[in-house]
């Protein structure tokens, strides 16, 4: 009982510190060096392609809706699903309390409260993916209404129309934040589910797991989002020949 009380209480802490260690990494390098990270690339991408629809919107009016539209859908279907299995979760949460016998095949802790712990930390994960793809519909519905506001025609202040498109695209990109962490909540839980079975399948699952979001977050490739041209580039090359 000693060993497994010293496997739970050395590989739960280190699974979750690998976890949260890698996302405060990420973090960082989201806020200081944007265009070395796949969710950097994608905002500026994003703000071009806002300016573009808003330059006509009596001709881009129907891509730009359709495009949020897909991503509301997105957000509608994540958020159904995790609320629905947060409902799963609080069924089995009764039943394995009351039952123990069913989960004693789990190393480690299979006491009632071990696993109480374990369902709760599962199914609050599926709330929080819940409420942050709710979030993303919110703002992705806002960015619906605005994004096909002709400023160009109502008002001759390029200044109003540079800072409404800017605003437009804080909102989208809002949206995909939230989308984001929603589909991180999501990513979050499959240690959480692996936890039941005991900590060392839960601590392996966060080491592949944060190795595989490493080249999923990483872009390396991205030099020209900061200004590289090619074209330039060329032309130096001759002018020193």
């Amino acid at each position: 009982m000693e060993e497994k009380k010293i496997i739970d209480y050395t590989l739960i802490p280190a699974g979750f510190g690998i976890m949260i260690a890698y996302h405060i990494w990420l973090f960082l390098r989201v806020i200081y060096t944007p265009y070395k990270t796949v969710i950097g690339v994608n905002a500026v991408n994003r703000r071009f392609w806002v300016r573009a629809m808003m330059q006509d919107p009596s001709k881009n009016g129907v891509l730009s809706v359709q495009t949020l539209r897909n991503n509301i859908m997105a957000s509608t279907l994540l958020a159904s699903t995790a609320i629905t299995l947060s409902s799963v979760i609080a069924v089995l949460m009764g039943n394995a309390t009351k039952d123990r016998r069913a989960w004693m095949f789990a190393y480690g802790d299979t006491s009632e409260m071990g696993l109480s712990v374990r369902f709760f930390c599962l199914m609050l994960c599926f709330l929080v993916a819940f409420l942050l793809n709710v979030q993303s519909i919110r703002y992705y519905n806002h960015a619906s209404i605005l994004i096909n506001v002709p400023f160009n025609k109502i008002s001759p202040d390029h200044h109003l129309t540079a800072a409404t498109a800017e605003y437009v695209a804080k909102s989208v990109n809002w949206g995909s934040y939230f989308w984001s962490l929603g589909l991180r909540a999501f990513y979050f839980s499959l240690p959480l589910f692996l936890w039941i079975f005991g900590p060392i399948p839960m601590f392996i699952c966060c080491v592949l797991l944060v190795l595989s979001l490493y080249f999923l977050d990483v872009a390396s490739q991205c030099d020209w989002v900061v200004g590289f041209d090619d074209d330039d580039d060329d032309d130096d090359h001759r002018n020193d020949q």
